[in-house]
Parts: C-alpha cells; structure tokens; sequence
C-alpha cells in the first residue's frame, strides 16, 4: 500500500466516516438525538460522496475497496449494537447483523489463507442488506426526535428488511463463495495443466 492512496480524497472522506463514529455513540449516550441524527446523515452523505469521487476523480485504489465496506460495517454494527443496549432496537436485530457480519469475515480470512480468494465484492442482496440498515438507523434515531406515525411505520419496516435481507444476503454470500472458489480452482488447475504441458 502507498501512502498517497491513504491520502486520497475518497480515502480521507472514508477515515473522516469513521472518526464521526464515537462523537454519535456520545451523543447517542448522553440522549442527545438530534445531534446524533444530524452526525448518521453526514456520515451516510461521505459514504456517498466518496464513491462519486473516486469513480470522477478516478482515485479508485485497493485500500479504498477494502476500507470502504469496512468503515461501513464499523458505523452500522456499532450503531445496532448501541441502540440495542439503549432498548431503541430488539436485540434479534442486532445478534441478526453480528452474526452475519462475523461469519462472512471469518469465512473471508479462511478462503484467502487456504485458497487466495481476494473477490469479495458486494452483491446486489449485500448492498441491498446495507441500505435496509442504514434505513434502519436512520428511522429509529428519527423516530426519537418525531414520534408520527408514518415515522413508527418507516421504523418497523426497515428493520424488518433488515431482518429479510440479511439472512437471503448471507445465504446468496455462500453461493457466491461456492461459485468463485469453484471458478478459482479451475484456473489453477488449468494454469498446472499448461504448466505440465
């Protein structure tokens, strides 16, 4: 890794995403929710921003594929975790989303030891999974602030496609995996085979 691609700007908007973490579990703690709320929308907006960057500045680097998906997966699962500790969300949710997350980087670190497997690229239910999240969040913290009804309703909708899309993402992770190792395999056996010849 270069130091010039920790010092992209996508990269610094990714470590800026990751530096707002404390000060909303703070102000989460203190009960301050509107600062809290205010603080997960300029997050979830560098999140964005970082991406437009990278893609218009074409500032896309291997670090930042892999500290993208990890910043994210830091906010989210921090975010559950706290809330679930404050009783603002049901702790199924949160033990859904760990459980989950923990699984597919163990099952990452596996494949890359035994087999090289570097693509780990989200799928269409994997981000799927990560918007109904961000939903979430964002509507339980609302929800502290606005208790209408439409808000209670956004609520408990997002949570429950939080609940949906993170158990067909993880069983849609696994066939991928299966299909990538199967692929990464018949390379190497064809590279062996050429190398015989």
């Amino acid at each position: 890794m270069k130091l010039s691609h920790l010092l992209t700007a996508p990269n610094q908007l990714t470590l800026l995403r990751m530096a707002f973490l404390p000060f909303i579990v703070i102000k989460l703690v203190e009960g301050h929710s509107v600062s809290a709320l205010t603080l997960f929308v300029l997050a979830g907006l560098s999140d964005g921003l970082d991406g437009l960057l990278a893609r218009r500045l074409k500032q896309q680097t291997l670090l930042g594929q892999y500290l993208d998906p990890i910043a994210d997966k830091l906010l989210l699962s921090t975010m559950f975790l706290v809330l679930s500790i404050l009783h603002k969300v049901p702790w199924k949710f949160t033990v859904l989303v760990f459980s989950r997350d923990v699984s597919i980087l163990a099952a990452s670190a596996v494949l890359f030891a035994i087999a090289g497997l570097r693509d780990f690229r989200p799928s269409i239910f994997g981000k799927a999974n990560t918007f109904a999240q961000v939903a979430a969040v964002f509507f339980v913290l609302l929800y502290e602030v606005d208790h209408t009804r439409w808000v209670s309703i956004a609520r408990l909708t997002s949570l429950r496609a939080t609940f949906a899309f993170t158990i067909i993402s993880a069983l849609h992770y696994i066939l991928l995996v299966g299909q990538r190792l199967h692929g990464n395999q018949a390379v190497q056996s064809s590279a062996a085979a050429g190398g015989r010849v």
